[in-house]
C-alpha cells in the first residue's frame, strides 16, 4: 500500500506562468487535431478508395476513444502523478500521430487515430485539474486562458486544416501533434512531483462505464436502438458494481453532491447549445449563403479570436466574484447570440459572424466558470474523476446536439415560423433550431440560479 501525497505547495509564479503556457499549447494541439480532420475526410477517401461509412472512422474512431478516455484520466490522476501521466499521454499521442503521418494503409490510419485519442484524451482532462492543484490562488484565470484556448483552437482547427490540406497532403496535419512530444521534458520539469496516491482503479467499473458510454456514442450517431439497449444493459451493472465496490470507480458521494450535480447539467445544456450552433451553422452558411468550407472558417474566425481575448478576462472575474455570476453572464451570451442568428439566418455572411461574436463569448466563459464551481464543491480526492465527468458529460452535450440537429435538419418543407422576427422563406428551418438554442439556454440558465443557490443554502444549514 502506498501512502497518501502531501499536500502539493503552490507553485510559484515565474514557473506558473510557463506551466500555463505549456498547457495551453499542448492543448490548442490537441483540440486543432481534432477539428482540422474533419476538412480532410473527402480526400482520406479518395486516397484509399473508401465509402462514406467507412471513412467515417476517421473521426468516430478517435472521438469514441478520447470520450472515455477523458474520464479514465480524470480518475487516474486522482491516484497518480500528473507529470507522469501526462508523459504517457503525450508519447502515445506524438506516436499515433507519426504513424497517422506514414500509415500505408486505412487500417492503420484508424489504429493511429485511436493511439492518438488515448494519448490525446489525457491533455483537456488534466489540463482542467492543474490550475486546481498547482495554482489555487488564480485558479479562475487559468481556467480562463484554459477554456479560451479550446474556444479559439476550435474555430482555427478547420482553417488550418483547409489550408494544410490545400497547400499539401492530408498526412501533413499529422506534423502538429508529432511536435507536441518536445513538451515532455518541460512538463517533467515544471510540474511538482507528487507521490502514488492510496487506492486502487476499479477496473470492472472502468470496463462497464466504458462500455455504457460507447454504446450510448454509437446510438447518438446511428440512432441504433440495439446500441441503446446495450447502454441500459450495461449502466444497470456499472450502478450494480458501484454500489457492491468497495471503491467504485465513480464515488456515489460525488453525485450527491448536488452543487456540483446542478453545476455539471449546467454545463452540459450549455456546451449541446454551443456544439448545436457550431454544428448548424456551417451547413446554414453553405445552404444559404453558398460559402466554401475556408469561407465558413473566416465566418467562424472573428468569434474563435474575441472569446480567446476575452475569455481571460472572465478568468480574472472568476478569482474576484467567484463562478456563479459568470455561469449566468455565459448562457445569457449564448441566448442572446442564438437568438440574433435566429432573428437574421439567411442574411449576409458578415452579419451573422457578427451575431456568432456574442453567442462564442459564452463559450470559454462556461467552460472557466464551471470548471472553477467544481473545484471548489469537491475534495481534494474527489477532483480528478469529478472534472474527468466533467469532461465527459461536455462531450456527450456536443454529442447529442449534432446527432439531434442533424437528424431535424433532414425534414423537408418547414414553412411555420416561431420567431417572429425573423423573415419567411428557406432560411425558416434555421431560424426555427436556433430559437431553441436560445430557449435551452435561458432555461438552463433559469435552473442554474434556482437549484445552485438552493443547494448552497442547504449546506450553509449543516
Amino acid at each position: 500500500m502506498h501512502k497518501k501525497s502531501e499536500t502539493i505547495k503552490e507553485v510559484p509564479e515565474a514557473q506558473k506562468k510557463k506551466l500555463t503556457f505549456l498547457v495551453c499549447l499542448i492543448l490548442a494541439f490537441t483540440v486543432m487535431n481534432g477539428t482540422m480532420f474533419n476538412v480532410a475526410i473527402p480526400d482520406i477517401s479518395a486516397d484509399f478508395d473508401l465509402s462514406p461509412s467507412q471513412v467515417s472512422w476517421v473521426m468516430t474512431g478517435y472521438i469514441l476513444v478520447f470520450a472515455i478516455g477523458s474520464l479514465m484520466y480524470g480518475k487516474l490522476a486522482d491516484l497518480f502523478p500528473i507529470r507522469t501521466l501526462f508523459t504517457v499521454g503525450i508519447a502515445l499521442f506524438s506516436f499515433g500521430a507519426l504513424l497517422g503521418f506514414l500509415s500505408p494503409s486505412f487500417e492503420v490510419l484508424i489504429l493511429a487515430r485511436i493511439l492518438q485519442a488515448m494519448g490525446g484524451a489525457s491533455i483537456p482532462a488534466l489540463s482542467f485539474i492543474i490550475p486546481s492543484r498547482f495554482m489555487p490562488s488564480s485558479r479562475g484565470k487559468v481556467f480562463g486562458y484554459v477554456a479560451s484556448t479550446v474556444a479559439f483552437a476550435s474555430g482555427v482547427g478547420p482553417i488550418l486544416g483547409g489550408v494544410l490540406g490545400g497547400a499539401f497532403n492530408w498526412r501533413f496535419l499529422f506534423i502538429f501533434s508529432v511536435f507536441a512530444a518536445l513538451s515532455i521534458p518541460l512538463f517533467r520539469k515544471w510540474l511538482p512531483r507528487e507521490e502514488r496516491r492510496y487506492g486502487s482503479v476499479d477496473l470492472l467499473g472502468a470496463g462497464l462505464i466504458a462500455v455504457s458510454v460507447a454504446s450510448l456514442l454509437f446510438f447518438i450517431t446511428t440512432f441504433n436502438y440495439f446500441m441503446l439497449l446495450v447502454f441500459v444493459l450495461f449502466i444497470i451493472l456499472f450502478v450494480w458494481r458501484t454500489i457492491k465496490a468497495q471503491e467504485p470507480f465513480i464515488q456515489p458521494s460525488i453525485l450527491k453532491n448536488k452543487r456540483y450535480t446542478v453545476t455539471v447539467f449546467s454545463s452540459f445544456f450549455g456546451t449541446a447549445c454551443l456544439f448545436g450552433l457550431i454544428f448548424v451553422i456551417p451547413i446554414m452558411l453553405r445552404d444559404l449563403n453558398t460559402l466554401s468550407t475556408i469561407g465558413i472558417g473566416m465566418v467562424l474566425f472573428p468569434g474563435a479570436i474575441v472569446s480567446g481575448i476575452l475569455g481571460q478576462y472572465g478568468g480574472r472575474v472568476i478569482d474576484q466574484k467567484g463562478g456563479v455570476p459568470v455561469v449566468k453572464v455565459a448562457l445569457t451570451l449564448i441566448a442572446a447570440g442564438c437568438l440574433l442568428i435566429s432573428t437574421f439566418a439567411g442574411s449576409s455572411a458578415l452579419v451573422i459572424s457578427l451575431c456568432m461574436l456574442v453567442a462564442y463569448i459564452g463559450f470559454p466563459l462556461i467552460q472557466s466558470s464551471t470548471a472553477d464551481l467544481l473545484t471548489t464543491t469537491l475534495s481534494t480526492e474527489q477532483t480528478g474523476v469529478g472534472i474527468g465527468l466533467f469532461n465527459l458529460l461536455n462531450f456527450m452535450g456536443g454529442a447529442f446536439a449534432s446527432a439531434i440537429f442533424g437528424s431535424v435538419l433532414e425534414i423537408q418543407s418547414v414553412t411555420t415560423k416561431l420567431n417572429i422576427l425573423s423573415s419567411n422563406g428557406s432560411n425558416v428551418l434555421y431560424s426555427n433550431l436556433f430559437l431553441v438554442l436560445s430557449l435551452l439556454a435561458i432555461l438552463t440558465a433559469a435552473a442554474f440560479s434556482v437549484f445552485y443557490s438552493r443547494a448552497a443554502r442547504e449546506i450553509d444549514t449543516q
